[in-house]
């Protein structure tokens, strides 16, 4: 995907500054953008992502009705580095007091994600999300917890359309398990050949039967090119199938960067597709439990305790899904092994990743029910925890700036989580698709 942006130049003409950075730009943008022919400001705009201006000059003040009347994104990118030049703050300032709207990255990775994102939204009016499901929260395992998921209301997946133009494709989880058993076994060993899985404690039976989902998956998934992202609910209508498609997420995203989510979330699939289509993220999702929430998050994991922690605990969360850290696909982590599952509520044939991000940096995200907002929360991952016996056989310890404004920013259990610091590339993603950023 390239944005496509036109630039523009204003009364005075082009001179050859113009048209030298004009040429620069096309070449530090060529892979994210296609700059075409320049027009003079003030002329009809042809169909384009967005304008971009190589220069500015003291016309600006004087053309600035002619500004103002641009009705798509403008990037000011003015300088050698594909950035704004600090001589151009003035125009720029004046341009934002008039009401204008203007990008102004400081940085050639920010254009660049400014970029990005123009092109994907663009392109999201003709992708499409797959999941798989029958009656998801109509009882079920955990009915009671699953029907209270917004994500599964119409409502919801009229606003995804409406929003981002993403339209949904719904198919049968009873019969996508059916099929995957009638998989043979010799299938399965030609798929995975020259594939490294490392597995512990892992029988053939659960191996074949994980892989199998990931073949019939995949099957679905090679008949329509513009499916960008698929879940399945896995979890309240596991009984649907003899194993759970942890590893089937992992094998898809290394052969088509496909994007999952658990549980058919669609709401965490929006946004994790966005995070990484766009920073190129190291990005999955998991269940956050808050130091602040007490026994009500201690319960749903079968520990009687959060980790010791030196200072300010109220600052910390426990990250955990389905026994471990999370689904991860392992381009990401730092380890990764394919295990028995955990959740009493799944076949007992099913399987869990284990795995890691790095420790450091990392920054949790999520759109709103409302599809207007952006949580955006810069932490720490500071430590792997294990509760051997429990439904925490291993999950990741993250630190806040403040726990109490983490609580009120939180709209769902299920949260995105990246590896880094990515409030700046996130707040410029947010900008281009008119979200509001909620941070600390």
């Amino acid at each position: 995907m390239k944005a496509k942006l036109v630039p523009l130049y204003f009364k005075s003409g082009m001179d050859k500054d113009f048209k030298k950075q004009t040429l620069n730009l096309k070449n530090l943008l060529k892979d994210v953008a296609e700059i075409i022919e320049p027009i003079p400001l003030g002329e009809k705009l042809p169909a384009a992502d967005g304008v971009i201006f190589p220069q500015l000059i003291g016309d600006a003040f004087k053309q600035i009705e002619m500004l103002k009347k641009i009705n798509i994104p403008i990037i000011i990118t003015t300088s050698d580095f594909g950035t704004v030049n600090m001589w151009d703050w003035e125009i720029v300032a004046f341009m934002k007091t008039e009401g204008i709207d203007v990008f102004s990255p400081y940085s050639l990775e920010l254009t660049k994600i400014i970029c990005k994102s123009l092109a994907l939204k663009r392109d999201l009016k003709k992708t499409k999300f797959l999941v798989f499901q029958d009656t998801p929260g109509v009882g079920g395992m955990q009915g009671e917890i699953f029907r209270r998921f917004y994500w599964w209301e119409d409502r919801f997946t009229e606003l995804l359309n409406r929003k981002f133009g993403v339209s949904l494709i719904k198919k049968s989880f009873k019969e996508l398990g059916a099929q995957a058993k009638e998989i043979s076994d010799k299938a399965v060993k030609e798929v995975i050949k020259n594939r490294d899985i490392n597995t512990e404690k892992l029988t053939d039976k659960a191996l074949n039967s994980a892989v199998k989902i990931y073949i019939k998956i995949k099957e679905e998934l090679d008949k329509d090119e513009d499916i960008k992202g698929v879940g399945i609910n896995c979890l309240n209508e596991s009984f649907y199938s003899d194993s759970t498609p942890c590893l089937a997420w992992s094998m898809l995203y290394e052969d088509k960067r496909m994007i999952w989510s658990c549980e058919a979330d669609t709401s965490a699939l929006m946004s994790m597709y966005m995070m990484n289509k766009v920073l190129d993220a190291k990005i999955m999702m998991s269940n956050i439990y808050p130091f602040l929430m007490g026994m009500a998050a201690l319960k749903h994991e079968r520990i009687d305790k959060f980790p010791e922690v030196k200072e300010d605990p109220q600052n910390c969360a426990l990250i955990v899904h389905c026994g471990y850290f999370g689904v991860v696909p392992k381009p990401f982590c730092t380890s990764w092994t394919v295990r028995p599952k955990v959740l009493a509520i799944v076949d007992d044939n099913a399987i869990a990743l284990d795995a890691r991000f790095p420790e450091g940096d990392l920054t949790i995200s999520k759109l709103d029910s409302t599809l207007k907002e952006l949580m955006v929360i810069e932490g720490n991952l500071e430590r792997y925890v294990q509760y051997p016996g429990s439904d925490c056989r291993n999950g990741a310890l993250v630190r806040v700036p403040d726990g109490y404004k983490m609580m009120e920013l939180f709209n769902s259990h299920h949260n995105c989580f990246l590896v880094g610091r990515q409030k700046e590339g996130l707040k410029n993603l947010a900008k281009v698709f008119g979200l509001e950023i909620k941070t600390i």
